[in-house]
């Protein structure tokens, strides 16, 4: 095999993996969702569909509602928050920021009333963002799927203006798995499959061995250029 041959073997292994790994982080997403809306009628991962809820809450005098979705989105943005620093402090190791997402997604499980920790579910999924930023340098989005959408739909309106890029390609496996994700919480929970509860955890803890199997310069392909601490 020559060695451009070689080259474009393992770009193709990486495009392959790097879709995989995608497709499993968000199906993680649409798992907990899922969970968390059955238990709460809340959304803890979906901030589009809790800032409309806040507003709607703020427009009708709704004190309580007001609280809980301002909570709800507080939460996302501090675990979105927490993921960019942990991901500079470990150089971009997944695995550890995903054992973090799998102790605070464990959290529900240790309530009498699982409904109480859904808190603890929202901060998960806002880490989770952190695990991956891009693949092949295009942007990707875990824990939602709206502009995952748009630009499917953008990359099928420019196809048949005779466009043959494939970059809008790679937004169907997030959207893929959130649904899928979603669906398999849904089955989970309404069936009462022992530890349905952890379901999240779990997968969440199989994904950090699985990423930490990944070679490291793959791994860092997925990574936005990370900010390093100012130490100053």
């Amino acid at each position: 095999m020559t060695p451009s041959e070689r080259r474009r073997v393992e770009a193709e292994a990486r495009r392959r993996l790097s879709q995989a790994f995608l497709t499993a982080l968000s199906f993680l997403a649409g798992v907990t969702d899922a969970i968390g809306f059955l238990l709460a009628g809340e959304y803890v991962s979906f901030m589009s569909g809790n800032t409309t809820n806040l507003a709607i809450a703020v427009g009708q005098g709704q004190p309580d509602a007001l609280v809980r979705g301002a909570l709800v989105v507080a939460l996302f943005v501090a675990g979105n928050a927490l993921s960019a620093l942990v991901m500079a402090l470990v150089d971009g190791r997944q695995a550890i920021l995903l054992l973090l997402v799998a102790g605070f997604a464990s959290v529900p499980a240790f309530f009498a009333e699982p409904v109480r920790g859904i808190p603890a579910l929202v901060f998960a999924m806002g880490l989770l963002n952190g695990a991956m930023d891009q693949v092949d340098g295009r942007g990707v989005g875990l824990t939602y799927v709206t502009g995952a959408l748009t630009r499917i739909g953008r990359g099928l309106g420019r196809r048949l203006l005779g466009d043959r890029s494939q970059g809008w390609h790679l937004q169907i496996w997030p959207w893929i798995g959130v649904l899928t994700g979603g669906l398999g919480g849904a089955l989970a929970l309404s069936h009462s499959l022992p530890g349905a509860i952890l379901l999240p955890a779990v997968i969440a803890a199989l994904l950090a061995i699985a990423a930490d199997a990944i070679p490291a310069s793959w791994r860092r392909r997925y990574l936005a250029q990370p900010v390093r601490p100012d130490r100053r």
